[in-house]
């Protein structure tokens, strides 16, 4: 996921990634902790990609206001 494809998505759709995001990550700490998780790469990748989608709502917040 990048962040020119974030940015062509509504707020709502974005927001629904992030709490996707969310879950894929607890999920990943879980099967981290009980030590199924072969390899940790994932979780670095889940919390990038959920900054990531925290940025752009900030961007579109951001650029809302100044409009109004």
């Amino acid at each position: 996921m990048n962040a020119n494809e974030l940015r062509d998505k509504t707020p709502d759709q974005l927001r629904e990634e992030l709490a996707n995001l969310k879950k894929e990550s607890f999920n990943l700490r879980f099967q981290q902790a009980t030590g199924s998780m072969e390899s940790t790469a994932g979780i670095k990748a889940a919390r990038r990609n959920a900054a990531r989608v925290k940025t752009i709502l900030n961007e579109k917040a951001a650029a809302a206001a100044s409009q109004e």
